[in-house]
C-alpha cells in the first residue's frame, strides 16, 4: 500500500480550500462592502440632479488638486531660488520677488477657481 508523501498533503489541503472558496456564494462577501456616500449637495430630486451634484464634487476635487499642485510648484521654485542665493547666482531681492509673485498667483488662482465652481 502506498502512503502519501509529505508534499502531497499541502496540495490536497490547498485544493480543498480552493473548492470551498469557489463554492461559497459571492453575495456573502458583498455584505461587508461600504455603501456609496451622498454628494455634498445632497441626493437631489432626480437622477440628473444627483449626477450634477456628484459632478460638482468631482470639479471641486480637481480644483483642489490644481491649487495644491500650484502651491507645490511655487514652493519648489522658491526653494531653488533660495539655493541659488548660496551659490551666488541669485540675490535676496530675486527670492523675495519670486515668493511675492508666487503668492499673488496662488491667490488669483484660488479666487478664479472659487468663482468658476460657483457657476456650477
Amino acid at each position: 500500500m502506498h502512503t502519501p508523501s509529505h508534499t502531497s498533503r499541502p496540495l490536497l489541503r490547498n485544493a480543498l480550500i480552493a473548492a470551498l472558496l469557489t463554492s461559497t456564494p459571492l453575495t456573502a462577501f458583498a455584505a461587508g462592502l461600504p455603501t456609496m456616500e451622498d454628494p455634498s449637495r445632497g441626493q437631489g430630486d432626480g437622477i440628473l440632479q444627483t449626477l450634477q451634484n456628484y459632478g460638482y464634487d468631482i470639479v471641486m476635487l480637481v480644483a483642489l488638486l490644481v491649487v495644491s499642485s500650484m502651491f507645490v510648484g511655487v514652493a519648489y521654485h522658491a526653494y531653488t531660488r533660495y539655493s541659488e542665493i548660496h551659490t551666488g547666482r541669485a540675490t535676496w531681492g530675486q527670492f523675495g520677488l519670486t515668493v511675492a509673485v508666487g503668492a499673488i498667483l496662488l491667490v488669483v488662482a484660488i479666487w478664479m477657481l472659487t468663482k468658476a465652481t460657483g457657476v456650477l
